[in-house]
């Protein structure tokens, strides 16, 4: 294993950013999903209390920061994802008292905050949809949305052919109050997600208030949902999505109600709102782009500051594909002057402890369940997640983590359809899991109700009957298990500045991915043979070595002090 000359792999040295000491360029974030991660009150729901009493946990886990999905006032049509307020706090979650508690807790741990915004759509009950149904075609109210006259001789027909990510049309018509058929209403996700009309200065002005309202609370930043989808081509052209298609907009190069250009100005505005606050408040966005290069246009020095690097989370288990998309990044995002922000998964994505062991195809947004072909071999699933987090938690940049990853949780796979929760399920009559697998609530305690998630025993999702050994109190005192994996190299990663590194190219061979960040060296197999570990200190491996070898499917961490 011998380091190459430039001419040999290119780029040989790539680091994070050009500039900057901001801590959420190099910043461990983990994703918490308020509703499935600890309930205080024994209704089966999660809650902010729950995850007040939780932050030792993560404490102790080692991340910088956590992202919050939605919390505000909903009718919860889609978990949150369609608010009806955006600057309360709905009852089920708490109170806007048990949010600035958690805020406090958090900082006095030295653990940021960000929370969701969801500006491309807000819930059908929002006060400003009802006054639009109420309203009368062309009035200010109606202006705040989508709303547009239908096709054909009666307005019978919808304004364009475009499908809901959802399932089913992207369109729905209103009855007007005197009981005629009326205009119709965009909704590019759930019939109750109604999508704001970004062109309207009003809808700016509010969100401008949004922000303001939680940053004056103290919040350290943003992630953005749906920040791709805000604006629409002018003529809202028909559009039919190739059938590789992801749902939300991934692989293709001109969608026109995705990455439209004016949606960069909006993410200007918000740069300046945050620049009046200290701190280095942040913005991230969710933003599925067809490439690396297009979602480094979202990170420019006045828009935003971070983006979810997606081609890496979708990238095979494959050493050739994913050195190809770590270069590619460590030369799209500080090109920018912004850190790659890694992800393998999330609230939307079957969990990669199952993604990677699956041997069908799997679009994303579909899920997996009972019927599912291809369905994931779990110890090959939970090997390669292990080795695949140790390789993404040694790479310069910031790294994202989801609840329960740090457990080695599986995608839920065999959830009854009657207890099934996601929209997708129900838009597509079935022929969708959707995303109801991977927020399963989490197993805290083997041998509590509902695995410790409530005191109850209630559950809003069925837990697997198994999860009793992915627990935390039986992990915790695992040396081997992936709960201690992850305490290890995340102090690692914290007290080596592997996130403000730099990452120089091993040559060692096609099936491993091998580099140097300071003093570490990293190596990666992902073929089918050993392969030998380099001289120096284990510092972590992803399964045990053996006579100084590097089995299939494992990752280590060599100190060379």
């Amino acid at each position: 294993m011998t380091s190459p000359a430039t001419s040999d792999l290119d780029d040989a040295a790539l680091s994070p950013s050009t500039t900057g000491a901001e801590w959420w360029r190099s910043a461990v974030i983990y994703q918490i999903y308020p509703r499935s991660f600890a309930d205080s009150n024994g209704d089966g729901l999660g809650d902010l209390p729950g995850i007040t009493a939780h932050l030792d946990d993560l404490d102790a886990l080692g991340v910088d920061a956590v992202w919050l999905s939605p919390f505000y006032r909903s009718p919860q049509k889609d978990a949150g994802y369609d608010v009806a307020d955006y600057c309360d706090v709905d009852p089920l979650f708490g109170t806007p008292a048990d949010f600035d508690d958690l805020l406090t807790a958090a900082h006095a741990r030295g653990i940021r905050v960000i929370v969701d915004l969801v500006p491309n759509h807000s819930s059908d009950q929002h006060a400003w949809f009802q006054a639009a149904l109420a309203a009368a075609p062309g009035s200010p109210e109606r202006g705040r949305y989508m709303f547009r006259d239908g096709r054909g001789e009666n307005g019978e027909l919808p304004p364009n052919n475009w499908e809901s990510v959802f399932g089913g049309p992207a369109w729905t018509r209103v009855t007007d109050p005197d009981g005629a058929p009326g205009q119709w209403y965009l909704h590019l996700f759930d019939t109750s997600q109604p999508d704001f009309d970004w062109s309207n200065p009003e809808v700016q002005d509010e969100f401008r208030r949004i922000l303001r309202f939680w940053l004056d609370r103290g919040v350290d930043g943003f992630r953005v949902d749906v920040a791709h989808g805000l604006v629409k081509e002018d003529g809202l052209p028909d559009y039919v999505p190739p059938a590789d298609a992801g749902s939300m907009g991934g692989g293709e190069t001109s969608v026109p109600y995705w990455g439209q250009p004016e949606v960069h100005e909006i993410y200007r505005d918000w740069n300046t709102v945050l620049a009046e606050y200290d701190g280095d408040r942040a913005l991230c966005a969710e933003a599925w782009l067809p490439t690396i290069e297009k979602t480094a246009l979202w990170v420019r020095h006045d828009e935003m500051h971070q983006a979810f690097n997606f081609e890496y989370l979708e990238t095979e288990w494959d050493a050739a594909q994913l050195r190809a998309v770590i270069s590619e990044s460590l030369r799209a995002y500080p090109a920018v002057g912004a850190p790659s922000t890694w992800v393998l998964s999330n609230h939307d994505v079957v969990r990669h402890a199952s993604r990677l062991a699956l041997t069908a195809e799997n679009p994303q947004g579909h899920g997996i369940g009972p019927d599912s072909p291809g369905k994931p071999v779990p110890e090959l699933g939970l090997r390669r997640a292990r080795a695949a987090t140790a390789l993404m938690l040694a790479l310069p940049g910031s790294a994202y983590l989801y609840q329960g990853e740090e457990l080695g949780l599986p995608e839920a796979i065999d959830i009854p359809d009657a207890a099934r929760q996601d929209p997708t399920w129900f838009r597509t009559r079935g022929e969708r899991y959707g995303r109801d697998g991977c927020r399963v609530p989490l197993p805290w305690d083997a041998d509590a109700p509902a695995f410790g998630f409530s005191p109850t025993g209630r559950s809003w999702l069925p837990q697997p009957a198994d999860w009793g050994s992915f627990a935390r109190s039986a992990e915790a005192a695992d040396p081997t298990s992936t709960l201690a994996l992850y305490r290890t190299l995340l102090a690692q990663r914290r007290a080596r500045g592997l996130g403000t590194g730099s990452l120089e190219w091993i040559d060692a061979g096609d099936d491993v991915i091998a580099f140097r960040n300071g003093n570490i060296t990293v190596v990666a197999n992902l073929g089918a043979a050993a392969v030998a570990v380099p001289s120096g200190r284990v510092l972590a491996a992803s399964a045990p070595l053996g006579d100084g070898m590097l089995p299939p499917d494992t990752t280590v961490w060599v100190a060379s002090d």
